[in-house]
């Protein structure tokens, strides 16, 4: 196929500052006069708010003071609030372009944004203004922020990480996009059945969504199938052409994202599939109404939902449809914007850093190099050399099993040209490796075909292959990546391609926006919010420890969260739980490496053990507990949905039995999202970070609990390792094997010694006698841990787990030494705010430079 034609305009922003300028003096003065007079001006006093509000009640929404309800009040709030950040975006894309500035182009298949309104109004340093104009109104603001739905377009700490990067991208004044994928239906609302999780779509787009702008004149026509031809060109060479066999069209979305403290607001650009062609009449005049619709059905089903079920052929097919899809898009858009600066292709990685958040994004690399190559003409050498210094590669993971792979067979049959390319990529590769090292059996383990059955492509190595670093996101995960999945490439490469960007969180969502009573104390004591921007600022706090009155303010701070959390519990349950009691907590994915089931087994075991004390003894010797576990299980996932119902199955039990009442409650959360998550974070006395040490490449909920003020209970992984040495190892919990002995004890279990302790014994024997349900529904669960290898080593970690647990009630009898255990804890979270991470990104990887200049 041809080069792709052009179907859409630029404004503005996409023009290059020499057509700026030309532009500008070709405008007549009388125009220009008009456009200054009338030209859009942002709201900056509670009058001028409520009027933009009522004139997006009466003229947007069609509405009136007669049927202003909470969801238009919501609509006219955020249209007001996004009317805002649009002048300020505009200005920002117009500076950008005018400064020439290098752009960091950040890919994610997540986004995990949360709700939008409540973050712009602090962003804004608004939040006071709104709310007093809302409430004269006849409105209060937080009904009106508790009407938007989360936005559907991602899962768990990978969507939330990159979310976190665009706000700190934003607020350092850096010049970024985020490119991701519109989700009609999000990932999936979880419903609680039974105990069981039932999957449905997630509506989150059945109101107008006020925070994004369409740019429907922006189509980018995206091909799949087809075949590739050689063509001979005028010049008597010859250059592939690819005649793909089905196209659909990426429409673009744009959402702006403000940055805290600063005018400069840049984009999410979302990708949607539509169809060329949405509707067949011959078809459907004939009858076949069905097939009327179907190339719809077929283009629109690409961004339906995020990560579909790829159990079976046609849910890989779809996966790996999306991923080629929305990079197609995102790089069509990116080079064409180049273009326009008529540079020479050799400047690109000057202008363009593109980022690779895990290996969804992988096919970036094989898609700019053949646009490269058989669109703009490029040698070989000079569009890898290009490739190769433009994209950077982050990794998420150490488990083999995690590492993207796609059947060669699917590959081929869905992107024929691109296949053709990956095996030119692998054999240059293998060819220098061979020449270098001369080891078979080398060059069979680095290799991006896998000569399995069938064949696969490994995306992982694609991934190192064809960018200029990798970085893992904390300090061990870092150098195990270096030690285990990628030791080869450290052979071949060196060291210094592999580097750490340990990973980060913003205080402006997870302080500011979710524990607002805390950030007040905090800026109390240290003269204002700057600490916000800069959160090293924190370690002011620890003059204050051995002050009573303000450890006793801290208390209160968590006691309130507390309540608020039991509040959403009774709400969201059923159940009541009671706020003065010690609240563990574990919300994240549901996965076997995350050891839900290692938590909950421990419940188990203490509830057994509270019912074995006399009745009369239990107040005294045991420490009331909430037990709170939330997350989703991938559709797919079934012994993860089995956790969720045995979570669901203790529920039942143990806060029905009156005999132990408030000495322990276990609640497991419903779809959870981010909006949740800023109720549950403040409220943790314990939070459970509790993986197979080795498995969690960083974390970043722990990060979220601790800046609330929670203590952690969990295993030496991830950035829990980073975390104790900030914080120091008296103010966290840290039980288990180690990551090194890991492997020595799943060789050991594989050969059939796995050792079961009495007391997870005692908790299977239960299971298995039916007290929570039909034992036939858990019997996987347990043959995992007795019989298949305890891959996670469930069986070995669990007395240190209840040794560890048994230490934390007694540290908890302490108020106040828990006080200053949790002050002295936040007080050192500093490094770990996501504008860090930008900041090491920034300076080592993308070599790109704020912009604070004006236009």
């Amino acid at each position: 196929m041809s080069e792709r034609p052009k179907l859409h305009r630029r404004t503005l922003t996409g023009f290059t500052p020499t057509e700026i300028k030309s532009i500008d003096t070709a405008i007549p003065a009388k125009c220009r006069e008009l456009w200054q007079k009338f030209g859009t001006q942002e709201f900056a006093t509670k009058e001028e708010f409520q009027k933009s509000f009522i004139n997006h009640v009466e003229k947007t929404l069609a509405r009136s003071l007669y049927n202003c309800d909470v969801l238009a009040a919501y609509q006219a709030t955020s249209d007001s609030i996004r009317d805002k950040l649009v002048v300020h975006w505009n200005k920002t894309q117009q500076l950008h372009t005018a400064k020439e500035a290098k752009r960091i182009y950040y890919l994610s298949l997540e986004f995990l944004m949360g709700r939008a309104l409540d973050n712009a109004l602090i962003n804004l340093n608004i939040k006071d203004l709104t709310s007093k104009g809302v409430d004269e109104l006849g409105f209060k603001l937080e009904d009106i922020i508790g009407v938007e739905p989360d936005a559907g377009l991602g899962n768990g700490g990978l969507g939330r990480l990159a979310a976190c990067f665009v706000d700190s991208l934003s607020t350092g004044n850096y010049p970024g996009w985020g490119y991701g994928l519109r989700y009609q239906y999000g990932i999936f609302a979880q419903k609680i059945v039974d105990g069981y999780q039932v999957e449905v779509p997630d509506y989150w787009l059945n109101f107008s969504n006020p925070w994004e702008i369409p740019r429907f004149e922006i189509q980018i026509p995206v091909d799949f199938y087809g075949y590739v031809s050689t063509v001979k060109t005028p010049s008597g060479g010859f250059v592939k052409q690819w005649n793909g066999g089905q196209r659909v069209l990426a429409v673009a979305y744009d959402n702006p994202i403000p940055g805290w403290d600063t005018s400069n607001v840049n984009n999410l650009r979302l990708w949607s599939a539509k169809p060329t062609t949405e509707f067949d009449f011959s078809k459907f005049n004939s009858g076949d109404y069905q097939n009327s619709v179907a190339d719809q059905q077929s283009a629109e089903s690409i961004t339906s939902v995020l990560y579909p079920n790829d159990n079976f052929y046609k849910g890989k097919e779809l996966r790996l449809k999306q991923q080629y899809f929305w990079v197609s898009a995102s790089l069509y858009d990116i080079v064409r914007r180049f273009i326009k600066s008529k540079r020479p292709w050799a400047e690109f990685p000057e202008k363009v850093a593109i980022q690779l958040n895990d290996t969804h994004p992988t096919l970036a690399i094989v898609e700019l190099q053949r646009i490269l190559i058989d669109l703009q003409n490029l040698s070989w050498e000079a569009a890898w050399d290009i490739v190769t210094k433009t994209i950077a590669y982050s990794n998420h993971t150490v488990m083999q099993e995690a590492l993207e792979k796609w059947p060669l067979e699917l590959f081929n049959n869905l992107l024929p040209r691109h296949l053709e390319i990956v095996y030119e990529i692998n054999q240059r590769f293998l060819n220098y490796v061979g020449e270098k090292f001369k080891d078979e059996d080398l060059l069979s383990r680095v290799s991006i075909i896998e000569e399995s059955s069938p064949k696969n492509i490994r995306m992982a190595h694609l991934a190192v292959i064809g960018s200029h670093k990798v970085n893992g996101v904390a300090e061990l995960h870092s150098e195990l990546i270096k030690t285990t999945i990628f030791k080869d490439f450290v052979t071949i490469y060196g060291s210094e391609k592999f580097t750490n960007v340990t990973n980060g969180i913003t205080p402006r969502r997870w302080l500011r926006q979710a524990n607002p009573k805390l950030t007040e104390l905090i800026a109390s004591k240290l003269g204002g919010y700057t600490f916000l921007k800069d959160l090293n600022e924190l370690k002011q706090l620890e003059q204050f420890v051995d002050d009573a009155d303000f450890r006793h303010q801290w208390d209160e701070v968590k006691l309130h969260n507390k309540k608020r959390l039991a509040v959403l519990v009774k709400d969201l349950t059923g159940f009541s739980v009671n706020p003065n009691v010690l609240f563990d907590i574990q919300v994240k994915r549901i996965h076997e490496y995350k050891r839900q089931q290692l938590n909950i087994f421990g419940v188990i075991w203490r509830y057994l053990q509270i019912l074995a004390t006399p009745e009369e003894e239990r107040a005294s010797k045991w420490l009331p507990r909430v037990v709170i576990i939330g997350g989703k299980a991938a559709p797919g996932y079934y012994a993860a949905k089995n956790i969720i119902k045995l979570v669901n199955s203790v529920s039942q039990v143990v806060n029905n039995d009156k005999s132990v009442g408030d000495l322990l409650k276990v609640i497991f959360i419903p779809d959870y999202n981010v909006s949740k998550a800023e109720i549950i974070c403040p409220a943790s006395d314990l939070s459970e970070h509790i993986s197979t040490a080795g498995t969690e490449a960083s974390g970043t909920s722990n990060m979220k609990f601790v800046l609330n003020g929670g203590l952690i209970i969990g295993t030496v992984d991830g950035a829990n390792v980073e975390i104790t040495r900030e914080i120091g190892e008296d103010n966290i919990f840290l039980f288990g094997n180690l990551s090194e002995e890991v492997e020595d004890i799943r060789h050991e279990h594989n050969k059939g010694t796995t050792h079961i302790p009495q007391q997870l014994e005692l908790v299977f024997n239960e299971i298995l006698s039916g007290t929570f349900g039909d034992p036939i529904v858990f019997q996987e669960l347990i043959d995992n841990v007795k019989y298949h290898g305890d891959h996670y080593l469930v069986s070995d970690d669990f007395e240190s787990y209840l040794e560890t647990q048994d230490l934390v009630d007694q540290e908890y009898k302490n108020k106040e030494e828990w006080i200053k255990k949790s002050i002295i804890s936040v007080a050192n979270m500093g490094f770990f705010s996501s504008d860090r991470c930008i900041d090491e990104y920034a300076e080592n990887i993308w070599n790109i430079e704020p912009i604070t200049d004006q236009v």
